[in-house]
């Protein structure tokens, strides 16, 4: 019995199909590696307190604090700070306006501060937001901050300000934390200090994003893996000496 013959040349061997099926299972399989948020995080933190030492300024130091092991960088944007008429006038050519809608475009993280006065968030934050193009906070995660007199400023969250935030593109809204005055004490050297049910509510509303950056950081380690692997698999360029090895010929089997 004599087989059909066999013809074997190296110049056509390669593991370029190999490489393709390995790329095409590390895609599927690190599919979420790709996704837009990072490990570490930009953070931004609007302060819409007309006060330079407030309570809604302690609440926010707080969040601020409780990111530090997932953030790049924690900026804050204290806006009684921005120049009064540049923020007025709408004058978007001000380097200062200009370095603030910055680093609002820049960050990943958004917390936004104020106090609640008549069922509405502060008059400073709005002059700020006014000066945000739209959908500025789109694919960004936003995290309502504020204080009031009482429990009955609560509803100013969800009625003034979570609305105003939704035009400007903002579909990752975290559950928003509210104190009253009589929450946070105010120390003669420490300033304000949150009790610790606002701490643990503060924790509380900030845990989904300790718990995405972990994942992100499990998907980058796959990233890596992956660009590892590919590289090792890789093809090395076939010399002219590797082509006389296995000259083209027949090969045949008899029985």
């Amino acid at each position: 019995m004599r087989f059909s013959t066999i013809e074997s040349r190296s110049s056509s061997f390669t593991a370029r199909p190999l490489v393709r099926t390995v790329v095409a299972l590390i895609t599927v399989s690190c599919h979420h590696a790709g996704h837009a948020l990072r490990t570490r995080m930009k953070i931004v933190g609007i302060q819409g307190s007309p006060s330079a030492s407030s309570r809604s300024a302690g609440l926010l130091a707080l969040a601020q604090s409780r990111l530090q092991g997932v953030a790049s960088s924690v900026h804050t944007i204290a806006v009684r700070e921005l120049p009064a008429q540049a923020l007025l006038n709408a004058q978007f050519d001000h380097p200062l306006i200009r370095q603030a809608l910055a680093e609002v475009a820049q960050a990943q993280v958004v917390l936004i501060a104020t106090p609640i006065y008549k069922a509405a968030y502060s008059g400073v934050l709005k002059s700020f937001l006014d000066l945000l193009p739209q959908d500025a906070l789109r694919g960004k995660t936003v995290l309502p901050l504020a204080t009031g007199g009482s429990i009955a400023h609560l509803l100013a969250l969800d009625y003034a300000l979570k609305p105003v935030l939704s035009a400007l593109g903002a579909r990752d809204i975290l559950d928003p934390v509210f104190a009253t005055d009589a929450q946070i004490t105010r120390h003669e050297t420490l300033g304000y200090s949150p009790l610790p049910e606002v701490v643990a509510r503060v924790e509380a509303a900030l845990q989904i994003l300790i718990d995405r950056a972990e994942e992100f950081e499990r998907s980058e380690e796959a990233a890596r893996e992956r660009d590892e692997l590919l590289a090792r698999l890789q093809p090395r360029p076939v010399s002219a000496a590797d082509q006389n090895i296995w000259p083209a010929r027949d090969v045949r089997w008899s029985v």
